[in-house]
């Protein structure tokens, strides 16, 4: 795992939705390596512990990366008040990616609430290949459809309460989906219990899955204990870093 640790300058900030921010930041040895799946390691100022965010977007020609956040404590809060111009400490391209395959004909990308940026990457590289299905709360936390739009996806949108495309969760639109076949991968961040519903309906009908896992990271690297996870490999029970095993696995190697 090739990874740098440097200070970069923010040349892009937005507020896409309440308490949601993206960044585009200028860091081209950065860039020229990440893949779909990984993260960064943000250091936020006055903290010890830096904050794992996934990375949205990857822009190899220009030397940039896209994260989309969300404030969920105080050193997220600390980081969404960093502006365009100012320079942020960042650890990156950290962890295992998801797995591309240019044979893939159809592709259904799977994003629960802030899971959803991750799979923005995926949506650039399979093109008019994938259907992005992402879920919300509600309409006041839906993000990036327009992005998904872009890349050539098919977009479906759920919300947890109604006020915006499908009433409820993801599973219901991909199970139909499922019945339709041909499906040769699917991707997916999100909770758990989303995951492991995904993870159930790939299982029983033979699909190809990958699942990138949301875990608190203290080092980011492998080296602590912080964010280990259940999973089997060749039949045998083991602990893996979602940092660095991770954060995207195969579904059926996760122990739910």
């Amino acid at each position: 795992m090739k990874y740098t640790q440097g200070t970069y300058i923010i040349t892009e900030k937005q507020a896409i939705a309440r308490e949601t921010y993206s960044f585009t930041i200028s860091c081209p040895e950065v860039a020229a390596v990440a893949q779909p799946g990984q993260f960064v390691h943000i250091r936020a100022k006055g903290f010890t512990l830096r904050r794992p965010i996934s990375i949205c977007g990857i822009d190899k020609e220009s030397g940039t990366l896209r994260i989309v956040f969300e404030i969920r404590g105080d050193g997220t809060s600390a980081i969404a008040e960093l502006n365009k111009g100012d320079l942020i400490d960042m650890l990156a391209p950290l962890g295992h990616g998801f797995t591309l395959n240019d044979s893939f004909k159809k592709v259904i990308l799977i994003g629960g609430g802030i899971g959803t940026p991750p799979m923005l990457p995926l949506a650039a590289y399979y093109g008019n290949k994938a259907t992005a299905i992402s879920g919300f709360r509600s309409a006041s936390a839906v993000i990036l459809q327009d992005d998904f739009g872009k890349t050539g996806a098919q977009t479906i949108l759920c919300t947890d309460d109604g006020t915006l495309g499908i009433h409820g969760f993801v599973t219901q639109p991909f199970s139909e989906l499922v019945k339709e076949s041909g499906i040769d991968a699917v991707y997916a961040c999100g909770p758990m219990p989303m995951l492991k519903g995904i993870a159930g309906i790939c299982k029983e009908n033979g699909i190809f899955c990958e699942i990138s896992l949301e875990e608190r990271m203290a080092c980011g690297i492998g080296a602590c204990l912080g964010c280990a996870c259940r999973t089997v490999r060749n039949d045998e029970e083991y602990f893996a870093h979602v940092c660095k095993d991770g954060p995207v696995f195969n579904a059926e190697e996760v122990l739910w």
